[in-house]
């Protein structure tokens, strides 16, 4: 089966459609343009600490026309809103997409292992059996998320998979030996305006990007939050594992503001079909 084909599967079993409840209710603080549509070039809204506030409904920038093909070949339309392949970051499929074939930095463990996740990628992958997206990967995907930003934590809460997340900017350091967990543990500070994300303590089950590029228990991940105006923000996120790679790859990309919307809630386990449907369109 064509890794394209076996991509859309598991999306169409994760997405929900790409319009959010609520839509068009006005935000307040929202600044508006003459003719009373928001601004999205005004300044960034700063928080009760003086820092830049990140609150909002937040989605991945559409890549350019035409750059998934030439980058993974024909993909086709989706069926649905949400799973069009080519609305989502090349990330999204190869966190190495960057690297000339052959030139990667894994190791020969995770050259391997993602060998054998290849072997059947929708069965093998997390996110056919409703486990979580992993870090950075949930990033890439064209489902929005959302920011809440509070004086000691900034919490995250991401429509792709309804999982939520917490980063600690009370002054904490991270756990010294955490139970594993799917999108480990996260402490921030701000560097001016630019947040600082540390994230460690991950368990060994999920994958890097949806092709099955592995990683271990040792996954470290530094994001870097900057936003510049009110409808644009700018990450850095800088992937190291001792275990799987031979150096630290970092990758920059950036998400838009939807204004005056929210998110859909998801719950995968309802009416879960993928085991059923995956391995019968696998064979």
């Amino acid at each position: 089966m064509r890794v394209q084909t076996a991509l859309r599967i598991i999306l169409a079993g994760a997405l929900a459609s790409a319009n959010a409840q609520w839509l068009n209710y006005p935000a307040p603080g929202t600044p508006l343009k003459q003719d009373g549509t928001p601004d999205l070039t005004a300044k960034a809204p700063r928080a009760s600490t003086g820092k830049p506030d990140l609150s909002g409904v937040w989605q991945i920038a559409p890549p350019e026309p035409g750059e998934i093909e030439r980058l993974y070949g024909p993909v086709g339309a989706g069926a649905v809103a949400g799973d069009d392949l080519r609305d989502q970051n090349k990330y999204f499929f190869n966190l190495f997409i960057d690297f000339k074939p052959g030139e990667e930095p894994l190791r020969s463990e995770a050259v391997a292992q993602t060998k054998k996740n290849l072997q059947n990628v929708v069965t093998n992958s997390p996110v056919a059996h409703c486990l979580p997206y992993g870090l950075p990967n949930r990033y890439f995907n064209a489902q929005p998320f959302k920011v809440f930003e509070m004086p000691e934590v900034i919490l995250m809460y991401f429509e792709l998979d309804g999982a939520f997340r917490q980063i600690h900017t009370d002054g904490r350091k991270l756990p010294v030996d955490p139970f594993p967990a799917w999108m480990g543990y996260s402490v921030g500070n701000w560097e001016g305006d630019t947040l600082v994300v540390d994230t460690a303590g991950f368990n060994d089950k999920g994958w890097l990007d949806v092709r099955g590029h592995p990683h271990s228990e040792a996954l470290r991940v530094q994001e870097r939050f900057h936003r510049g105006d009110f409808g644009h923000m700018d990450i850095e996120a800088t992937v190291a594992d001792p275990v799987m790679l031979t150096r630290p790859v970092t990758v920059k990309f950036k998400v838009l503001l939807i204004p005056n919307s929210d998110i859909l809630e998801t719950f995968c386990v309802e009416g879960e079909r993928d085991q059923a449907y995956t391995r019968g369109a696998a064979k």
